[in-house]
């Protein structure tokens, strides 16, 4: 935008010079620098502090999908990338042994029933013993709370879908065997229930960035179009910042100053439902000062917007 200004000042300035308006001497001749110096110094320097634009992502949660219990994988109904909703089947694992083991608690739970009834008719001729009764009543009460196990374990078998959302990457087969653990999950459920996106700051320039301050967004997808939202959040830590357990010492490290992160809200939620995860752009937020500046940014954001169709960068 810079060199537009002043490329249309140069233009000018030959025109006046051709026209006679203005004569050429060593004024006229460096005025293209005093000119590119003011620009800097009176407009675009302070633009970068009330209108401060940065890079923008889309982003969603991922769930890692690790089923509770370890089986064979009987069916994998799922499509990859189809909408899903809550509780949709992801995938089923072969339910037999989980069957046989609520079958064989639910005898054992039966016959132990069956003795504390004995027991207790016993008990109330006076020809048993408290203590038999108080002994049957646990044993029901461990098999009640196994078989409470043993069908939680065979309702695991069908795995569901945490939330709205979608499977990518499903390489899960018929016929395979996954694990509980955390380490191997059988695949990875991206969840569309809420859209994040994340705009870099520099730290130069996010001193007069607020929670409700408009933004302005393109998006590498949908180049030529400009959104509209809100700063919904300015992200209080980012890694450089971040101290973890460890045994070691402190590690003197090269302190960069890594830019902030501001969360966005869109004005249209429909709209950011429909950016997949990944989707990139540019962003600028128009704070409460150097409203004067606002004008220009917005125009270098369309243009940014327009460049978009052949910039793939």
């Amino acid at each position: 935008m810079i060199i537009f200004l002043v490329a249309c000042y140069i233009g000018i300035l030959a025109l006046f010079v051709w026209l006679k308006f203005v004569p050429l001497n060593l004024f006229w001749k460096i005025s293209p620098l005093i000119v590119l110096l003011l620009l800097n110094i009176g407009l675009f320097i302070p633009m970068s502090w009330g209108a401060p634009q940065g890079p923008l992502v889309v982003i969603r949660h991922s769930v890692a999908i690790v089923p509770d219990v370890a089986g064979e994988v009987i069916e994998v109904p799922v499509e990859p990338n189809n909408p899903l909703k809550a509780g949709d089947v992801l995938f089923r694992i072969d339910p037999r042994p989980f069957e046989s083991q609520v079958r064989a608690i639910g005898a054992q739970l039966k016959l132990q029933e069956t003795r504390l009834t004995q027991m207790t008719h016993l008990q109330s001729t006076g020809t048993g013993r408290a203590f038999d009764v108080e002994q049957r009543q646990a044993e029901v009460e461990q098999l009640r709370a196994q078989l409470d196990g043993a069908q939680w374990n065979l309702e695991k078998t069908v795995v569901r879908a945490p939330a709205d959302g979608f499977v990518t990457n499903v390489a899960l087969r018929k016929g395979a065997r996954v694990a509980s653990l955390p380490l191997a999950p059988a695949m990875a459920f991206i969840d569309t229930s809420e859209t994040i996106i994340g705009v870099e700051i520099a730290q130069t320039t996010a001193r007069y960035v607020q929670v409700g301050q408009p933004v302005e967004l393109t998006f590498k997808l949908r180049p030529g179009r400009i959104y509209t939202g809100k700063v919904d959040a300015i992200l209080q830590a980012i890694a450089s910042g971040q101290v973890q357990t460890s045994g070691s010492a402190v590690a003197p490290v090269a302190i960069e100053a890594a830019p902030f992160v501001v969360r966005v809200r869109l004005d249209d939620a429909q709209a950011a439902e429909r950016f997949p995860a990944g989707a990139s752009g540019t962003a600028a937020i128009y704070t409460d000062h150097v409203k004067a500046a606002h004008m220009i940014r917005r125009v270098i954001l369309r243009q940014i917007a327009i460049v978009n169709y052949i910039n793939p960068f």
